[in-house]
């Protein structure tokens, strides 16, 4: 290993964090059309589908080496939608083996989930995300843009427990006049699943979802609503950093989190690089500029990690602690479809 490299001189950032999840996405195209993500109206239907940009297996493979060897143990597969990458098990298969990843996982739409559930796990995946923000039927497949069927996802989260995976999180963003009346609905169905759901606060990534404060929900409301229904009490976070707020059922129901980027933000903490599928490093989920990773890819994973290292030591953004410092919020940011949340 490069002297610069080694475990005690990991790169900190400059407001003293270090570098420890990547997440990274493996294609830009998506089969849904959420309001909030990837608008039918701003997004055309073939987008993300032409291969000619985006990175090989190869090339993600050293790419994953080389970010672990500054201290990434985390990964997150991305997208769009990652399961709309072909092949998608025999790149799991190779990244769970690179020295370093300790937790390995996949953020998923979940309506492709039930056909490759029992591949991931044989490939290594050990942990899924799926996105479910409503649990009626005509409501999921309009926030998803008409696109997705209820019964699908949660068929995939079926086959993804018979397959071997025994805990999924479900990540639901929630909309004030949207979705707020299936927060209730979605704890109801997953209590005593040994699933974990997760609301998540409506966020201003990106700049085609038209995000106004009124729309989000706080947390703190969330809770409280969820709280009169089934008690709660809170618990320990599981790490330094954990973006989700944990609180358990008083009545042994299992678990269930709280998300909140606007209201309490947790940039101090925050430890997460993201990679777009054609190779574009993001130091933030709020970033308005990237950086093109492919010149140092080309030079193996010890010359890319000894950029990364740099370009992390640089690294200040802390865009949720400011957002309503500003008389006018940066005009670009990069959109969500293309780092994956």
């Amino acid at each position: 290993m490069n002297a610069r490299l080694r475990p005690l001189e990991l790169p900190l950032d400059q407001r003293g964090r270090p570098l420890r999840d990547l997440r990274l996405s493996v294609i830009e195209a998506c089969n849904f059309r959420c309001g909030y993500c990837m608008p039918a109206e701003r997004v055309p239907d073939d987008y993300g589908f032409d291969s000619a940009t985006r990175m090989s297996f190869d090339e993600i493979e050293t790419l994953v080496r080389g970010f672990a060897k500054v201290g990434v143990n985390k990964l997150r597969i991305t997208g769009g939608e990652p399961l709309l990458r072909k092949d998608l098990p025999a790149l799991i298969a190779r990244l769970a083996q690179v020295p370093g990843i300790e937790d390995l996982a996949l953020t998923t739409n979940g309506s492709l989930l039930a056909r490759h559930a029992r591949a991931l796990h044989q490939a290594g995946l050990r942990r899924i995300t799926v996105s479910l923000d409503a649990l009626e039927p005509a409501r999921f497949a309009q926030m998803s843009g008409g696109r997705g069927q209820i019964g699908a996802v949660l068929e995939g989260i079926e086959t993804a427990v018979a397959a071997g995976f025994s805990s999924l999180k479900l990540n639901c963003v929630v909309q004030r006049g949207v979705n707020e009346d299936q927060v209730l609905p979605l704890v109801e169905y997953f209590r005593g699943s040994g699933h974990v759901l997760r609301f998540i606060e409506f966020m201003d990534v990106g700049t085609c979802n038209d995000w106004r404060a009124g729309q989000v929900v706080p947390s703190s409301e969330l809770r409280d609503r969820v709280h009169a229904r089934w008690p709660l009490h809170p618990l320990d976070a599981h790490y330094r950093g954990e973006v989700a707020e944990r609180h358990a059922f008083d009545d042994g129901g299992g678990e269930i989190g709280f998300v909140s980027s606007v209201t309490a933000p947790f940039c101090g903490d925050c430890h997460r690089a993201r990679v777009s599928a054609d190779g574009q490093l993001y130091t933030c989920l709020f970033s308005g500029a990237s950086t093109d990773l492919r010149p140092a890819l080309a030079q193996g994973e010890d010359g890319l990690a000894e950029h990364v290292g740099g370009l992390w030591s640089r690294r200040a953004d802390r865009y949720s602690e400011i957002r309503g410092q500003a008389a006018q919020p940066p005009r670009k940011r990069v959109e969500m479809f293309l780092i994956g949340g």
